[in-house]
């Protein structure tokens, strides 16, 4: 299913400098270790010929100068911080970026991403996710492959 998908976006990634940012994003990336838009950016990574970039939820031992943004999304339960190491980040400065989601609902997350993107000057062209979950499927900003309803608690 995802390879229409993919085929839809492809085409973004070959303008000049496009440059795909993914992020690990829901409770489930948290406590089980996946980021299921990970594949996504290094399958688009591959056949664009583009190296991808992830925001992360934890700073990690190789960041020397992580650059970080607070978010709330719907899907956490408090405060998350998307963190970029600098070195990855000067990468990106002044290129043209594409942000990659799993799931995009309030598009709190995808925001957090775009600010992070803003500190190192890259300019967002285009946000992709796999899903798009209530009123997010209603957007025009975004591309994605399927909507799914919003579960209210």
């Amino acid at each position: 299913p995802l390879k229409p998908f993919i085929g839809f976006c492809i085409p973004v990634f070959f303008a000049a400098d496009n440059v795909p940012i993914t992020l690990i994003s829901g409770p489930a990336a948290a406590k089980y270790g996946l980021a299921k838009s990970i594949p996504l950016a290094y399958e688009m990574s591959r056949q664009s010929g583009k190296k991808y970039f992830v925001a992360r939820k934890k700073a990690k031992l190789y960041m020397k100068n992580p650059v970080s943004v607070n978010v709330r999304s719907i899907t956490t339960d408090a405060v998350q911080t998307l963190i970029m190491d600098e070195i990855e980040g000067d990468q990106i400065r002044g290129k043209r970026v594409v942000v990659l989601d799993d799931v995009i609902s309030t598009g709190e997350s995808i925001k957090a991403v775009e600010e992070l993107c803003a500190r190192f000057d890259a300019q967002v062209v285009a946000r992709a996710a796999v899903l798009a979950e209530g009123d997010a499927a209603k957007r025009d900003d975004i591309v994605y492959l399927a909507e799914i309803p919003l579960i209210e608690k």
